[in-house]
């Protein structure tokens, strides 16, 4: 089975490497295919598609690594054909789904593994789930809760605050050694 993990990573954090961990354990993958979006259609990113690409290469070292042209995941499934994928999100995604680009064609296409946390509001799931007619392509992982997110990942290089531990170490060495997100702009 093909475990699916798209984002912006930008940058990839230490959420998004437990994500791919729990996940691998959870449903015994077989390979796990990281795609960064090259142009979010749900966010800006700070910063460049060939940047990105190489900040997830370096938190996922052992797993196929590529750029993504898509902006949305039904046009990625219908052209890539993927054999059993099973596409990982969070639960915060999953919460948003039924608002996503023809939610109902990519659980045709792919079944939804949603990881969750001790905490997160089991109402807002079932909300979500109770508006997708397959339920049935949907299961649910717990992780440890990780509190973080990219932009205040870049909030803090910004301010100029240590990020040891939030990111994956080679991630770290590459934010430092480009300099990326030191500026006001990577705050977005």
């Amino acid at each position: 089975m093909t475990g699916i993990l798209g984002g912006a990573f930008d940058p990839p954090h230490a959420g998004h490497v437990a994500l791919a961990d729990a996940a691998r354990a959870h449903f015994g993958l077989d390979r796990l295919l990281v795609l960064v979006s090259a142009a979010p259609g749900h966010k800006r990113t700070v910063a460049d598609a060939a940047t990105r690409l190489e900040l997830a290469r370096a938190a996922f070292p052992h797993d196929d690594v590529e750029l993504d042209p898509y902006e949305r995941t039904i046009d990625l499934l219908r052209a890539r054909r993927f054999d059993d994928p099973l596409f990982l999100i969070g639960a915060d995604q999953l919460a948003a789904f039924p608002t996503w680009k023809e939610p109902e064609a990519v659980l045709e296409l792919a079944r939804l593994g949603v990881a969750t946390r001790p905490g997160y509001p089991r109402e807002r799931l079932e909300r979500a789930l109770d508006e997708l007619g397959r339920r049935d392509r949907v299961e649910l992982f717990e992780i440890e809760p990780h509190d973080l997110s990219s932009r205040e990942i870049r909030a803090r290089i910004a301010r100029e605050e240590p990020i040891d531990g939030l990111v994956p170490p080679d991630v770290d060495v590459l934010i430092r050694s480009q300099g990326l997100y030191r500026s006001e702009a990577g705050l977005h």
